[in-house]
């Protein structure tokens, strides 16, 4: 009998353990629980390493929401922290963004307390394969988790439609803030990326061997073409057009190779 490996995750310890244990008795299904984002990361890179990977996590929505950790930064702040110890929290769709990123195998089903389309939607957009009410009954949880793994999303009809909106409206400002930053001259998108990184003024001139006054009409043009009115609100439209943060060593040399030009 091939046998569904289910992490679940909820700081919850009495529901986490109440769960895993009905999910248990059924006999295609193993089960292991986990009470904080860093833990079931720990326990996800663990089976990896071991060659039993987990086919199907739920995590709670509401796991660590007063202190989430960046999706991208979820495996590091799994390894350090040690066993044990005092732990950062990781929120629940940070964590499925971070698994999403890290073991893509595994589906995650996030479980709510309450129908909430702005998150579910947040959810989806981080790889959950779906977004189940925790009062929902043991034969539909297992009817989702196989559903996953044949690659189904799993949505309660009365959300779908508001998902959709706020899906579709997301894609709406990536593809807006995209066009924003496409006009922007290859020496701003490099002054935008130090931007992201969190360099001022005088550290992106050094590093793009620049002076000080170019950088700052750089920054204007940067802050103009976008039609913001601040660097923190020129950074939050460069994510959303999917702008990273600049690798500081590649962008001198490059500039070294190009002849130290100063514009």
């Amino acid at each position: 009998m091939v046998r569904i490996r289910v992490l679940v995750v909820d700081d919850h310890r009495i529901f986490a353990e109440s769960l895993a244990a009905a999910l248990a008795a059924e006999p295609d299904v193993e089960v292991a629980a986990a009470g904080s984002g860093p833990a079931a990361l720990r326990c996800l890179e663990r089976a990896a390493a071991e060659g039993r990977r987990f086919d199907v996590m739920l995590v709670d929505a509401d796991l660590g929401v007063a202190s989430a950790v960046p999706p991208a930064r979820g495996m590091a702040v799994a390894r350090s922290v040690p066993e044990g110890g005092e732990e950062g929290l990781v929120d629940g769709i940070s964590l499925v963004a971070a698994v999403r990123s890290h073991q893509p195998a595994v589906r995650s089903v996030v479980l709510a307390q309450k129908d909430d389309v702005r998150r579910a939607a947040l959810a989806l957009q981080a790889g959950a394969s779906g977004w189940v009410a925790k009062d929902c009954s043991l034969q539909r949880l297992l009817a989702v988790i196989r559903g996953v793994l044949r690659d189904e999303t799993h949505l309660a009809p009365a959300l779908l439609t508001g998902v959709l909106r706020e899906m579709t409206a997301a894609r709406k400002h990536r593809t807006d803030s995209e066009r924003l930053v496409e006009s922007l001259t290859p020496r701003e998108q490099e002054v935008l990326r130090c931007m992201v990184a969190g360099l001022g003024r005088k550290a992106v001139a050094e590093r793009l061997f620049l002076s000080p006054h170019t950088v700052r009409t750089h920054m204007q043009n940067v802050l103009g073409k976008l039609g913001v009115h601040s660097t923190l609100a020129a950074v939050a439209l460069a994510r959303r057009a999917g702008v990273g943060p600049a690798d500081l060593g590649e962008l001198a040399g490059d500039v070294v190779e190009r002849g130290g030009q100063l514009a």
